[in-house]
């Protein structure tokens, strides 16, 4: 099995930073895209960056400019460095990883998301 733990949420006043890490453990044997989704209360989780094991990315229009994906396949981990950061942000960020892990026996794929940290943007 694989798992992914997210850290460094928390809570930032309006125009602040946070930098998010997600490290993905288990029985790995590679992973592909790695990325962040974000579910704010009452909306629907949305796709707020992903980066690929080339290292190209995608980003939602609200984060453009503002949050850099990033990723250290030496250590299967992902970062979101997030600045100028708004109220708007504010939600549970989830990160997410696909691959392939060992499982004892045969290898299999995995598509898996973490448990999510709370980030919080207000004065």
């Amino acid at each position: 099995q694989v798992q992914l733990v997210e850290s460094g949420g928390g809570l930032v006043q309006p125009g602040g930073f946070l930098r998010l890490s997600c490290t993905a453990s288990g029985s790995i044997v590679s992973i592909n895209s790695m990325g962040w989704y974000r579910q704010a209360p009452g909306k629907e989780r949305e796709l707020v960056a992903v980066i690929r094991p080339g290292g190209s990315t995608n980003y939602a229009d609200s984060v453009k400019d503002r949050f850099t994906i990033s990723r250290d396949n030496a250590k299967n981990t992902v970062y979101l460095q997030m600045n100028s950061l708004k109220p708007e942000d504010t939600a549970v960020y989830y990160c997410n990883a696909d691959g392939t892990y060992d499982s004892g026996w045969r290898r299999r794929t995995f598509d898996q998301r973490g448990q999510g940290t709370q980030v919080t943007v207000s004065s």
